[in-house]
């Protein structure tokens, strides 16, 4: 059995990735980054107060995104699965749809219920929230452009 070298190298798989893999794939690899700094002191400021979850934290990424630890595993989280959707267009595409609704989700959430309550469990502050109105609207459009035909 011959198999041909160049089908099967990391060279040949980029250029078969579709634009919606690859956005995947920017996403996922920015939330990794964003993950990780948040737990990387001087990055993120206060960081010896970061709680796993809830409003009781000082902890802030670059000074102004609040984080706990809870946060920080939700961006690894969506990182991975981002990265995953470099194999898989249908996955790549979903991930970008099904991920901006769940940004959106947490924005509207993040925007009704107040800060210092007990609700504020993930640990949101108003930069976050439009933070994350930001990205709902940018992987919920990204997913449907960049993955509306088969070269996409």
């Amino acid at each position: 059995m011959n198999i041909s070298k160049s089908s099967h190298s990391p060279a040949a798989a980029r250029s078969t990735r579709s634009q919606v893999q690859m956005v995947s794939g920017l996403f996922g690899a920015v939330f990794l980054l964003v993950g990780i700094l948040g737990f990387v002191p001087g990055i993120t400021a206060n960081l010896g107060s970061i709680s796993f979850a809830g409003h009781h934290t000082d902890a802030a990424l670059l000074g102004l995104f609040q984080v706990t630890v809870l946060h920080n595993i939700v961006h690894l989280l969506f990182g991975i699965v981002g990265m995953l959707g470099l194999r898989s267009r249908p996955l790549a595409k979903s991930y970008l749809i099904v991920g901006g609704i769940i940004y959106a989700v947490l924005w509207i959430y993040g925007m009704v219920i107040p800060m210092e309550s007990m609700g504020n469990f993930v640990g949101l502050n108003t930069a976050d929230n439009w933070l994350h109105f930001v990205l709902a609207a940018a992987m919920i459009t990204t997913g449907f452009v960049f993955g509306r035909n088969s070269r996409g």
